[in-house]
């Protein structure tokens, strides 16, 4: 990271830019609580007179709650995946790049420190991608966050919900986050609809409430209709990103990505050049313990610097003489760094 990026991350303006950032995890984490209120106080203790379905209801409500909490929480302080400093350029070459007056000898500098870094991704002109603010080579799908003033592994992209980048390191979390998410508008939804169809037929239900009948208190029905228009509004926004996300794990592809395919070496701009098969590209993302699909814990596959390629695992089985349902022994066969040598070496 560069020392103007250092000197602006020190500086009382940028300290006041740091709390603005918590301002939207703030608000979600406000709306979390006054739900819990509405829903546990309101509908649950003071208005559910079957105490069965009261127990029932609550169970149901503590465990999508913990695990909505427990995946937005791991998606918030997940730190970013910093790219190693190995990948930096040294400060004499990165002053003939600058100084190099073609863009031939500046592809030639980079190229030459790369030859031993398991890179596939070029620019357009063919060059090793260069980070100017870092001066570091990018690993593959790694973006430079301005918010974040770093080169960050897998970036997906920056959340202000988060106040994190989603990347390598945290985006099993943000999937579950919003799956989890989901679920907990939907029960909440569902399981206060009937007060709100029987609050838009009874036009006399506030002065029932009053009559001292156990449908709640004026407020408190106020409490649970506007937790029923909450539910649903975030439910919906929900479910477009959820699915989308949901996509793209099953495609192995990013945000960033599914804007502007990533450039190979071999075979050049490519938006399924990750995609191994959905379930290799799921358990990429999730691990190959099913017990662990569904737990906020960490179980993604790598290091966030390396990746296997499709055309270089259909290569591979074409002159093996391997088929598709093959590609998870020979995954397992190869390191990652062996994998790539071939390709990096000009």
């Amino acid at each position: 990271m560069g020392n103007e990026d250092n000197r602006r991350r020190r500086s009382p303006c940028s300290c006041c830019l740091s709390v603005f950032k918590w301002i939207p995890v703030i608000f979600i984490f406000g709306v979390i609580a006054w739900s819990y209120y509405a829903y546990v106080v309101e509908l649950c203790v003071l208005k559910t007179e079957n105490r069965a379905a009261m127990i029932f209801m609550l169970i149901f409500y503590h465990i999508a709650l913990v695990l909505f909490l427990w995946s937005y929480w791991q998606t918030i302080n997940t730190p970013v995946g910093r790219v190693p400093a190995q990948w930096r350029i040294p400060d004499e070459e990165v002053n003939q790049l600058f100084r190099a007056d073609n863009q031939e000898t500046q592809k030639r500098i980079l190229n030459n420190f790369a030859r031993s870094l398991p890179v596939t991704n070029r620019t357009i002109n063919g060059s090793v991608r260069f980070c100017e603010k870092c001066k570091i080579i990018k690993p593959d799908r790694s973006h430079h966050c301005s918010v974040c003033s770093c080169c960050v592994l897998k970036m997906d992209h920056h959340c202000p919900w988060v106040n994190n980048c989603v990347n390598f390191s945290n985006y099993k979390f943000f999937v579950l986050f919003l799956g989890y998410a989901l679920v907990y508008c939907l029960y909440v939804a569902f399981t206060t609809i009937h007060d709100f169809i029987q609050f838009v037929q009874n036009e006399n239900g506030l002065a029932v409430s009053e009559q001292g009948q156990p449908t709640g208190s004026g407020m408190g029905r106020f409490h649970i209709l506007f937790l029923f228009f909450i539910s649903i509004m975030f439910a919906i926004s929900l479910v477009s990103l959820f699915g989308y996300h949901i996509y793209l794990v099953l495609v192995n592809r990013t945000t960033l990505e599914a804007f502007r395919a990533p450039i190979f070496n071999i075979g050049g701009p490519d938006k399924n050049g990750y995609n191994l098969g959905r379930y290799a590209n799921f358990c990429e993302v999730f691990g190959d313990r099913w017990q662990l699909w569904f737990i906020p814990v960490f179980t993604s596959f790598g290091d966030g610097i390396s990746y296997p390629i499709r055309h270089l695992e259909e290569d591979t089985e074409s002159l093996l003489g391997y088929h598709s349902d093959t590609r998870i022994e020979l995954e397992e066969d190869f390191l990652p760094e062996a994998r790539f040598q071939d390709s990096i070496i000009p």
